[in-house]
């Protein structure tokens, strides 16, 4: 079955429904309808400046959903995808108590319950049964807030979605929780092919048993609509049936898909309207929103997104994804978009979508989009520029738009590239990230100021980095002249910041002397080449340097006189850096095993159970492994003299299939060319049971 001919910006208008809603309802999470009317009133737009709190947050809903649809990508993109294989994904990129999940307690979070199975080696299903974790912990909410991926990838596809959203809903969940899920990941794959509410509740029930409560409350909730006109009044009855106090956990699947279900009732083509009943209906609000809001932006579109107030540009299209894949934690709603609707492409057996504008990073396709780019009015409130999505010779561009730019002032638009100082704030779990643009790396944009301009501008690429006081600092490169009608490729081959991280990249404006009106079109931005800089500790007592590493171990201290200083307890750990870009590359570090099995240096790691290992072992061997889930491969060993507390000078490089070092003048190869070995990916260091540290990490082209 083909995908539809508007797939791809449906699947974006659904990635931005989802954002919508649980960017929208998070500030308010766990409040009953009572406390948010009496606090803030029905919920008409974003509250998060209300409760003093980021917009753009760290949130379980979004994550989960776009980090366990990989398990398609990692184990075959196939219809047939099995629990186990995304329990395995699982394992691979949630970093215990730091990423993904709420990491509640066992028996208190259901994920974080399931984890600990999966952790211990009970595979899924098993992991998330009733048989194992009881009734009462298998049934609250979270196979339902994860679901809206395996829906993307099955347009028009009901029965898919619901078997996709069955086997992932299984890995943590079971019972009416997996039901839920199954009968909302089918409306929303059936969203594709009708706008019809009763079509799609219809179709979501043809999914699970007749006999199931959630079709009993399906039942009891489309009476109810029949009978009562106010939307309040069916809230109360639900309440009154199948309110919190009668089911027992945190966070019941029950109470809040009755929610959902009431909401596409009253609102069937409102999009503002949907959100606003079920963000003021209380309980898990983020995720029923985000639900809610997926299902209506796959449904109405973008034009129904934008029928309402103005849900798009407080968030820009930004998005978070915490996990031990750092370089794809700091995302966007574009990149989001091409990523699900290629996979849903493969599964219907369609060719991939080629890559916009020979592969940009930024690219602006979509309409509306801006990939994160917000402007920065510099001095001067007049400086403070209007970015618009604009029609751009056939395609599409980013006009950024300035009035009365004069002397002192300056017109800047940016994008973020790594954590963004707001996280420090942020209540939630933490953000494993790592930069996506690195010193040594080519940055380039196309420019073009429109003819109708008045005045010439200067043009500059600009790059904000964290200081020594976690402050970001401005860094630009050399200005181009810009007169109307003239256009240009900016290009800077970045340098290194004292092993400070990238924070944002973007374009800086200002005139030449005098007043200039108009805009500047940014056809694209992109960043090409292999990093080339020192991994450290920068001067001054910051600590994004050190949070720009996917810590994956238990102890991880910048307060030891070497730069990095980890600790693992049980089993290995590792923190890793980089990202997928990574492709050939060569690795120097000075390391040191306090105690340990085993320490060493990953290349081309693809999360904390996918990597090469080049590792000094406490039995006196060097060996390069292959580590792919619970399978780890030795590619190659050899003799080594190993102590504790000595120097080791690992020299390290992978080029192609082949993977080598030099460990204090001990030689080692190995070349994998199966269908098991990793192609890209960042770097990282390795420790099993024990303590390992080094001062600096260097990494160049190979």
């Amino acid at each position: 079955m083909s995908v539809p001919n508007d797939y791809l910006e449906r699947v974006y208008a659904g990635v931005l429904g989802k954002l919508v809603g649980v960017y929208l309802g998070r500030p308010f999470e766990g409040w009953t309808y009572q406390r948010i009317m009496e606090e803030l009133g029905p919920i008409e737009y974003y509250v998060h400046d209300k409760l003093n709190q980021p917009l753009v947050v760290t949130d379980d809903d979004v994550a989960g959903t776009f980090t366990f649809i990989r398990a398609l990508e990692d184990y075959g993109i196939s219809p047939d995808l099995k629990a186990e294989d995304i329990g395995k994904a699982w394992l691979n990129y949630m970093c215990e108590e730091r990423s993904i999940l709420w990491w509640g307690g066992n028996g208190n979070s259901t994920e974080h319950t399931a984890w600990l199975n999966l952790k211990k080696g009970i595979p899924a299903p098993a992991s998330g049964s009733i048989a194992t974790n009881g009734k009462a912990v298998a049934e609250q909410i979270g196979a339902q807030i994860f679901i809206d991926g395996w829906a993307m990838v099955a347009p028009g596809q009901p029965q898919l979605a619901a078997k996709l959203a069955e086997q992932a809903g299984k890995v943590s969940h079971d019972g009416e929780s997996v039901y839920a899920a199954m009968l909302w990941a089918a409306m929303e794959a059936e969203a594709f092919r009708t706008k019809d509410i009763d079509v799609l509740i219809d179709v979501g029930l043809s999914v699970i048993p007749t006999d199931s409560l959630i079709a009993r409350l399906i039942a009891d909730i489309r009476a109810w609509h029949k009978q009562h006109a106010d939307w309040r009044d069916c809230r109360q009855l639900i309440e009154d049936t199948y309110g919190y106090d009668k089911y027992p956990g945190n966070c019941h699947v029950v109470p809040n898909h009755a929610l959902m279900i009431m909401s596409v009732l009253y609102a069937p083509d409102d999009f503002q309207k949907a959100q606003m009943i079920v963000n003021t209906s209380g309980w898990d609000t983020d995720c029923n929103a985000g639900n809610v809001g997926c299902l209506m932006g796959i449904m109405l579109g973008l034009d129904g997104i934008e029928e309402g107030p103005d849900w798009r540009g407080p968030i820009a299209d930004r998005l978070l994804i915490s996990s031990a894949d750092g370089g794809n934690s700091i995302n966007d709603a574009v990149r989001t978009a091409y990523y699900l609707a290629n996979i849903g492409r493969k599964l219907a057996g369609d060719a991939e979508l080629g890559e916009p504008k020979d592969g940009a990073q930024m690219h602006f396709s979509l309409p509306g989009s801006q990939q994160g780019f917000r402007p920065d009015g510099g001095a001067g409130g007049s400086a403070n520029p209007v970015l618009r999505n604009v029609e751009f010779e056939g395609g599409r561009a980013l006009s950024i738009n300035y009035e009365a730019l004069g002397p002192g002032q300056v017109a800047i638009a940016t994008t973020p590239t790594f954590s963004p100082p707001e996280m420090l704030n942020m209540r939630t779990y933490d953000l494993m990230a790592t930069p996506l643009v690195y010193p040594g790396q080519v940055l380039k944009a196309r420019v073009m100021a429109p003819r109708d301009n008045q005045g010439d501008v200067d043009v500059r690429l600009r790059v904000r980095v964290y200081d020594a006081a976690d402050q970001l600092r401005d860094v630009d490169g050399d200005a181009f002249r810009l007169a109307p009608g003239s256009e240009t490729v900016l290009e800077w081959r970045l340098p290194e910041f004292d092993g400070q991280p990238i924070a944002e990249v973007g374009l800086a404006i200002d005139s030449d002397g005098r007043r200039a009106d108009g805009s500047v079109l940014l056809d694209y931005m992109r960043w090409d080449g292999a990093a080339e800089l020192s991994l450290h500790r920068p001067h001054g007592d910051g600590d994004f340097w050190r949070m720009a590493w996917v810590n994956g171990v238990d102890f991880f201290s910048k307060r030891f006189p070497p730069s990095f200083r980890i600790s693992q307890s049980r089993d290995e750990g590792m923190v890793s850096h980089g990202t997928r870009q990574w492709t050939d590359y060569a690795l120097k570090s000075d390391i040191m095993v306090h105690l340990g099995n085993y320490g060493g240096v990953a290349l081309r790691v693809q999360g904390l159970r996918r990597y090469y290992g080049v590792r000094a072992t406490r039995n006196n061997k060097l060996e390069i492994v292959r580590v792919r889930d619970d399978e780890v491969t030795v590619l190659a060993d050899t003799d080594f003299a190993f102590d504790f507390e000595t120097k080791l000078s690992f020299d390290a490089k992978v080029v192609g299939n082949t993977i080598s070092a030099t460990v204090n003048g001990t030689p080692i190869s190995a070349s994998d060319s199966s269908a098991n070995g990793f192609a890209n990916g960042g770097i990282g260091l390795l420790i099993n049971e024990g303590a390992l540290s080094t001062d600096a990490v260097t990494i160049a082209a190979a």
